[in-house]
């Protein structure tokens, strides 16, 4: 696996954005979008993908969290794959806090499969986080939810989706959302009218604010 993108925090660091790509992106797609929103105290870790077959492209290798077999909702879904690339993400965390970061200020963020990714991370993590940024994406294996979800019901969440989106369904950010809202409490679920599978500055600025929110409520303790 290629080494991740990361962009130091530029004052002691005590936050850490941990972000992750879209299928046949790298590190690098994001880095420097994220790198200009992001506090000056968090850390940004853009980790690329392995490359892999993908069967939705007819087989072709590109970097990919794992396979994905259709966009369509309620089609199969590469369940073992999924769950690697959590892990991978878990491991991640892992060593965060292992440098001092704690949980409630670690945010998972991603687009499309790389938010599907996060949020399916997110809700498989047993500490609560300060935040999910969840762009253009949808909650992948959804029928194991909520008995999948470790997390707890107050984690953050903030998903985004254009609604002229031609490849992740805007119905199918919508209903993960719907879904998310039955068993999390704090799930925003923010349209973007004309946007298509891409992001906008005025989505850019939303997550500064979430994730300038979620940080400031992890210091006054509201997650614990």
């Amino acid at each position: 696996m290629a080494a991740p993108v990361i962009v130091e925090a530029t004052v002691k660091q005590t936050a850490t954005l941990i972000f992750m790509h879209g299928l046949g992106d790298t590190g690098h797609g994001w880095s420097s979008a994220l790198a200009a929103i992001r506090p000056p105290f968090m850390k940004v870790i853009c980790p690329t993908a392995p490359t892999q077959p993908v069967s939705l492209n007819a087989g072709f290798r590109m970097p990919s969290w794992f396979d994905l077999k259709t966009l369509d909702i309620g089609g199969p879904e590469d369940e073992p794959g999924i769950q690697s690339a959590r892990d991978s993400v878990h491991g991640m965390i892992q060593k965060e806090i292992s440098a001092g970061i704690p949980a409630n200020r670690i945010v998972l963020g991603g687009f499309s499969q790389g938010g599907a990714l996060a949020l399916y991370s997110a809700l498989t993590y047993d500490q609560p986080l300060a935040g999910v940024v969840a762009l253009s994406c949808w909650l992948p294996l959804h029928k194991q939810f909520p008995g999948a979800k470790v997390n707890s019901d107050d984690v953050p969440i903030f998903q985004a989706h254009g609604d002229y989106d031609p490849v992740v369904p805007y119905k199918f950010g919508q209903l993960s959302a719907s879904l998310l809202k039955s068993f999390m409490k704090n799930v925003t679920f923010k349209t973007y009218n004309g946007l298509s599978h891409s992001s906008s500055d005025d989505e850019m600025d939303d997550v500064k604010n979430f994730i300038t929110l979620t940080l400031f409520f992890s210091i006054t303790g509201h997650h614990q």
